[in-house]
């Protein structure tokens, strides 16, 4: 059994598996709890096998190249479950969702990373000037997020130019995340190779990587369509708002479950590996993820996605770059201030169950 588990093809075919057992479902018409479930199960593996591939990838390029393809390209399951959750039009699940995933790895994730890693190990050091680059982005991030909403809640003149404003501070993002790119090639702190340093296992060669990386985008892709499909009538019948199937389910099921290596590489005392891994995820949901979406949806999407968001998610991106840099900034971490991480997330999420 242990083997099995650790055979390098085992997430491949788990994630195969769970992809052509939810189209079964859907296509047979079956409970859409179960198809979600399935659907949800599935995208987390492909999440992983994607992780995977991607850390193979980089024995075939710089340091600072595989950084940025590996958090490019794990972000690909939430980008085609938003994308066709745009097609819906379920606005709010994907707002929440792409809000909800920066709270699952800034807080739920680095969390966790911090308090199992502290409780085995006691206080972990780390070099800070990675994670204090990260949170100065964060931050720069979540400013242009919020003042589409100020602008709105404010009744500034701007207010009756919320898609253009939304527009505006995508492109504004998306020039920052590709000003940055020359950057982290050249192997700065922005992104860190994150692929283990310690790994047993052979090598892929460039061809497998390829191969496995596009069987999952397609797979991806495919099972993302019927996740969403199975969303809305899941909604109904377990009486979940949008707002929090998206916050908390659908960014879960889209993005962090990959990050939960950032876990393993705490518990093994690599709190380098394991910063770099989740707080470089959120960076690139904020910088690159978010704006792109902005953009796709005012051409291929029926409903237009703008940066208006409703303001106690606004308050809660802004506690949480302010606590995840104040407590990175020191290059230490332990157990407490990973709980504290924890229950942030636990408060900014319970009130969006009742909508």
């Amino acid at each position: 059994m242990r083997a099995l588990l650790n055979n390098e093809w085992t997430p491949f075919a788990a994630a195969l598996t769970a992809s052509i057992v939810t189209g079964i479902l859907t296509f047979a018409h079956a409970s859409p709890v179960l198809t979600f479930v399935v659907s949800g199960i599935a995208l987390g593996i492909l999440a992983t096998v994607v992780g995977q591939a991607s850390e193979h990838l980089g024995n075939h390029m710089g340091p600072g190249a595989a950084g940025v393809l590996q958090s490019s390209i794990g972000n690909l399951p939430e980008l085609f479950v938003s994308f066709f959750a745009l097609q819906a039009g379920l606005v709010t699940v994907v707002q929440s969702a792409l809000i909800g995933s920066i709270f699952a790895n800034s807080l739920l994730v680095l969390g966790l990373a911090f308090l199992f890693g502290g409780i085995k190990h006691g206080t972990q050091r780390f070099s800070s000037e990675a994670p204090r680059a990260i949170v100065i982005m964060m931050v720069l991030a979540v400013s242009a997020l919020a003042m589409p909403t100020l602008a709105h809640i404010l009744h500034t003149p701007a207010e009756a130019h919320e898609e253009t404003l939304s527009i505006a501070s995508a492109l504004v993002l998306l020039v920052i995340f590709f000003a940055s790119i020359p950057f982290s090639l050249q192997g700065g702190p922005m992104v860190e190779a994150i692929h283990p340093a310690d790994r047993k296992q052979k090598p892929w060669s460039l061809l497998r990587v390829v191969l496995v990386l596009v069987a999952a985008g397609i797979s991806a892709a495919v099972t993302s369509d019927w996740f969403v499909e199975a969303l809305q009538p899941t909604m109904e019948t377990l009486h979940i708002s949008q707002a929090f199937a998206g916050l908390v389910i659908v960014a879960i099921a889209g993005n962090a479950v990959e990050n939960l290596s950032g876990i393993r590489w705490a518990l093994k005392n690599k709190s380098d590996f394991a910063i770099s891994v989740i707080m470089n995820s959120s960076l690139q949901i904020a910088l690159a993820l978010t704006p792109i979406l902005v953009l796709l949806s005012f051409f291929f999407t029926p409903v237009a996605l703008t940066l208006v968001l409703p303001p106690l998610l606004v308050v809660g991106l802004a506690l949480t770059a302010i606590l995840s840099a104040l407590i990175v900034y020191d290059g230490e971490s332990n157990w407490l201030e990973g709980l504290a991480l924890v229950g942030l997330y636990l408060m900014i999420v319970i009130p969006f169950w009742w909508g």
